[in-house]
């Protein structure tokens, strides 16, 4: 057992506006039912000027703090966002600051890896309670994917959605809870597959506008990431239960990175007959980057799909090209 902890607490938030597969449809210059035909997505939320990232963090945050009833603050905020709001400071100060807690001295940082950005900050969460640091964390990932969309690259401007999600996780003395097993691989040499080349230090504002702008402009390789994400998926997956001691049959559902609708269909293949067991709301969320995967683990919790006692696997690709299988008993 890497840690112990019982998840008190979670929620989640999409932006107000949705774009459907239809409207995708009139600005592709296409016909009704082309987007969701060939990309799977039937709508997303996109967010508007007012629903930042740290504010959409903040909403899914106070959901689930307010579902764990703490009587007070937690003891430190972890982002795991895809892209943060700004260079500087973290996304976790912004929310902290959003949440009245702005006074409260509460350590706040992020973690980054991408799309599974949330995944390693839970890990680190519970690292932290596993040796004592911690008794109570709140984790978050928020993304607004649509921030850097090419407008004339229809595939990536159809499957990405925004949203967040937050998970309050607390100490617990019950063995058998927490995170059982961990398994994670990354292969640099692939990571020009995906990549947001402005933002950082990498591009300047001496290189001039142009260039500032095409570098904001999200760049990926969708067959050349799906071959490798396919190819390095069974391997952490079989890892990951290994180490926890389980089979394939005994987890109770798959909460899935929703990248794209190819990309959910393999994780389905890779669990069947059981296929079943694998969360889909890829059609109607989009690829939320770091958010996917807690926006799935909220939904799984709050309709039942996932239960106290079950093992449930956190599974996900990322740029890098990284791929996580977590093992987390709830």
């Amino acid at each position: 057992m890497i840690s112990r902890f019982a998840i008190a607490g979670w929620g989640s938030y999409r932006p107000r506006e949705v774009v459907a597969s239809l409207d995708l449809d009139l600005r592709h210059g296409q016909y009704p039912g082309w987007t969701e035909r060939e990309f799977g997505i039937a709508a997303r939320h996109v967010a508007a000027a007012d629903e930042t990232t740290s504010m959409m963090a903040a909403s899914a945050a106070r959901m689930a703090l307010d579902r764990a009833g703490w009587d007070g603050p937690p003891d430190v905020i972890i982002g795991g966002c895809g892209v943060m709001e700004q260079p500087i400071p973290s996304t976790s100060a912004m929310v902290q600051d959003r949440l009245g807690l702005g006074r409260s001295g509460v350590p706040c940082f992020d973690v980054n890896q991408t799309c599974l950005s949330f995944v390693t900050a839970l890990d680190v969460a519970g690292m932290g309670i596993a040796t004592g640091r911690w008794r109570r964390a709140l984790v978050f990932a928020s993304d607004i994917a649509s921030a850097g969309l090419d407008p004339a690259d229809a595939k990536t401007r159809s499957i990405f959605g925004d949203g967040a999600a937050a998970l309050a996780i607390e100490a617990c003395a019950e063995p058998d809870r927490g995170i059982c097993s961990v398994a994670s691989v990354t292969q640099g040499a692939h990571h020009p597959l995906a990549q947001l080349r402005a933002g950082g230090t990498r591009l300047r504002v001496s290189e001039g506008y142009d260039v500032l702008t095409a570098g904001s402009h999200f760049e990926m390789d969708a067959f050349g990431i799906f071959k490798a994400a396919a190819k390095a998926l069974p391997g952490v997956i079989n890892r990951a239960l290994a180490d926890a001691g389980l089979a394939r049959e005994d987890i109770a559902c798959v909460v899935c990175h929703q990248a794209s609708a190819p990309g959910v269909a393999h994780v389905k293949r890779l669990f069947a007959p059981r296929s079943d067991r694998v969360i889909d709301l890829f059609a109607t969320t989009g690829n939320q980057i770091a958010a996917s995967i807690p926006t799935v683990l909220a939904h799984a919790l709050e309709t039942g799909a996932a239960r106290q006692g079950d093992a449930v696997l956190l599974l996900g690709t990322a740029a890098g090209i990284s791929a996580t299988a977590m093992v987390l008993r709830l």
